[in-house]
């Protein structure tokens, strides 16, 4: 048995998941072709690398079918109830930040806080006979954000492709999407409420409480946690 590390499989993600394991040692290689999935490990002992999409990471942690995973915090907290009792944060690692947030037209001038969306969506309901459609990749983490905060007249709609069009496209009133510069957003004339940060994410190093560790795992862990 070996510590399964899983990463990203493309992009920028892997690039710099490479970087910061090279910059401590550890050097994570991809083996053959963009289409294969198989990379190796060298400078540690004892630990294979697994790449895999990074929405796949946190499932594959739950399952116990990874060791340790290279994700997003949001990916965690949106697709693991109980989070805490998953997994174990080992490492941020200071890339791939992002912001979850709630946004709605720019031109709505009257709407600024969630207290002013959930007046906005009692008078949606009331003038249109359905609730204010809200679009999303991310309906846990919205659905307990909104309820902390009192909003009740909405309905989540589930975004497919790129959330932020979805307004422009009638298909939704309102969005919650992961944002890193807001630029999208002003360019499809959408303004966040000032107190609709969610969640500040980045990549992180997780280690999974399903796995049954040998003592060559945990010394394998023991090393690598004395590498970061």
């Amino acid at each position: 048995m070996s510590v399964k590390l899983g990463v990203p499989s493309k992009g920028r993600l892997m690039d710099k998941t490479f970087d910061w394991f090279a910059a401590r040692g550890i050097m994570l290689s991809r083996t053959g072709s963009e289409r294969e999935y198989a990379g190796r490990v060298d400078g540690i002992d004892g630990i294979e690398l697994v790449l895999l999409s990074a929405g796949e990471i946190p499932r594959e942690l739950d399952a116990g079918r990874i060791t340790l995973g290279v994700t997003g915090t949001d990916l965690i907290r949106e697709k693991l109830p109980v989070w805490e009792q998953r997994v174990e944060p080992l490492e941020e690692m200071g890339f791939g930040f992002a912001d979850l947030i709630l946004a709605v037209p720019a031109a709505w001038v009257d709407v600024d806080t969630l207290d002013d969306l959930d007046a906005a969506a009692a008078a949606f309901r009331a003038r249109h006979g359905h609730r204010l459609r809200i679009a999303t990749k991310y309906h846990r983490l919205v659905r307990e954000f909104l309820r902390g905060a009192g909003v009740a007249d909405y309905q989540l709609v589930d975004s497919q492709g790129a959330t932020e069009g979805t307004v422009k496209n009638l298909t939704a009133e309102a969005i919650a999407d992961i944002t890193s510069t807001g630029e999208t957003l002003r360019a499809n004339h959408l303004k966040i409420l000032s107190d609709g940060l969610m969640l500040k994410s980045q990549a992180t190093l997780f280690r999974s409480r399903r796995v049954d560790l040998s003592d060559a795992d945990r010394a394998t862990l023991q090393v690598l946690r004395d590498r970061l």
